[in-house]
């Protein structure tokens, strides 16, 4: 079985020996009712209202929604409308945190079979903890569920400087066991792989240590970029493609991350609900990185003066890694279930293409590549404000780009037939199997949007069905 291509990172895992600590409680928290892919909820409280932490506080009919509940105790202060990522208008709540932390009645959630599992995932309020934000119980109720038989837990954590993950593997093995044993009864499913980059030799082996059954596999990956990927990770683990149109279940794949895996245990034993995040808080701005566990809805601005970082001396903060992590705008930015890192970037000493690849379609943060020899030299680079913008030139036909893409694009060739809008050219190179994974524009040294052409040549499509 082939290795799918990608590209090596240098990974700056500064924080991957700190132990995770407890962030002292904000002043006040603002929780979105849209964390995740899929339908926002509706607040279920009002201004001045009293809640506990756990309590939920908002749901939805939708079945493509999870439901939100209260990262802290505290009094309702107001129900505000902002504009969310996907550019819809929501609603979120305001709460101003009590010097006492009441917290609800939570009792056990035992599950026995595809049903129970499937509501306790959504009464735990999980949607995809590694970054995607896929609701958790959307997954697990796949209807021909007897045909699948592998679970695929998702531990790669292949972007640079983040080690929210790992540190769970670290701090919590047992919950992480017991998520996939439980997830592996309630669906019969046969075998389990666990797959992990080989960067992390202590949590590998901590893991195999605490299997104690023949079908719970822990896999050893290569570090390569984007191991992580879903699609990357299934093959990798299992030598199953997905093809396009196909989602892991088709193939008979469950993939879950493992923080996610890990707090569907949590809730099963407990009754308590997804209310904190750890996050990793590190970039070449931070002089001390950190992995602190956070209230969901806590601002950014807090979490970084706590971290001891200026961030008004900062070029760029992300939310998530550097090749697929989204550019913040607004401090007061509040951090949502998928989040699992502040990155805090300054100009000097960059690396990573980071907000090139990401949904959000900013320009570049960074220049040059890890590997230097494997990059052509461009031009010298502009400075736009605080942005550092590599001037675009004319595609020089490398091919780097078609070499490093993990599904064996040929993204010149899309970005050329999307500034066409050659729909059938779209199609028939295969567009809608990208997985923005950002390895072409990290690696073009003419600096073309080529990811970013990819997403927008997606949406076009996707329009086009309508």
């Amino acid at each position: 079985m082939r290795n799918l291509n990608g590209i090596r990172l240098s990974h700056h895992k500064k924080s991957k020996d700190l132990a995770t600590v407890e962030l002292p409680l904000p002043k006040t928290v603002t929780i979105p009712m849209l964390q995740h892919m899929g339908a926002g909820c509706k607040p279920l409280v009002e201004a001045g209202d009293v809640v506990k932490v756990g309590q939920l506080i908002g749901d939805s009919d939708e079945v493509f929604s999870v439901p939100v509940h209260s990262s802290v105790a505290g009094t309702v202060t107001a129900i505000q409308d902002y504009v969310a990522s996907s550019g819809k208008t929501e609603k979120r709540v305001v709460i101003e945190v009590a010097e006492i932390q009441e917290t609800i009645d939570a009792k056990p959630h035992p599950v026995s079979d595809q049903k129970s599992l499937v509501e306790a995932a959504r009464l735990s309020g999980l949607s995809g903890l590694g970054g995607a934000g896929f609701p958790t119980h959307v997954k697990l109720n796949y209807k021909d569920i007897d045909k699948v038989d592998t679970l695929v837990i998702n531990g790669a954590e292949c972007e640079p400087y983040i080690t929210s993950d790992y540190r769970e593997m670290l701090e919590a093995p047992d919950d992480i066991i017991g998520g996939v044993k439980e997830v592996m009864r309630c669906l019969k499913i046969a075998n389990a792989y666990i797959g992990i980059e080989d960067n992390k030799p202590d949590a590998i082996k901590l893991l195999r240590e605490k299997i104690d059954v023949d079908n719970i596999h822990v896999v050893s990956l290569k570090s390569v970029y984007p191991q992580g990927a879903e699609k990357v990770m299934i093959y990798h683990s299992t030598g199953r493609v997905i093809e396009e149109g196909e989602i892991p279940a088709d193939k008979g794949v469950i993939v879950l991350n493992i923080s996610t895996v890990s707090h569907l245990y949590r809730f099963i034993k407990t009754g308590m609900p997804l209310t904190h995040k750890r996050l990793t808080v590190d970039g070449n701005f931070v002089d001390k990185p950190i992995n602190v566990r956070v209230p969901i809805g806590t601002s950014i601005d807090y979490v970084l003066d706590f971290a001891g970082v200026d961030n008004n001396k900062a070029d760029k903060i992300l939310m998530g890694g550097p090749m697929m992590g989204i550019a913040i705008y607004d401090v007061e930015t509040p951090v949502i279930k998928n989040n699992n890192a502040i990155l805090v970037l300054q100009e000097k000493d960059r690396k990573y293409k980071a907000s090139r690849t990401v949904s959000t379609l900013s320009p570049s943060v960074t220049e040059g590549t890890d590997n230097p020899e494997d990059a052509a030299k461009g031009p010298a680079s502009t400075v736009v404000g605080k942005e550092l913008v590599p001037p675009t030139t004319a595609c020089i036909r490398c091919g780097k780009c078609v070499y490093v893409c993990p599904v064996d694009l040929m993204p010149a060739a899309l970005e050329k037939a999307y500034d066409k809008k050659n729909v059938d050219s779209l199609k028939n190179l295969k567009v809608n199997l990208c997985i923005n994974c950002g390895c072409c524009s990290y690696i073009c040294p003419a600096h073309r949007n080529l990811a970013q052409k990819n997403q927008l040549a997606k949406e076009m499509l996707r329009k086009m069905k309508k």
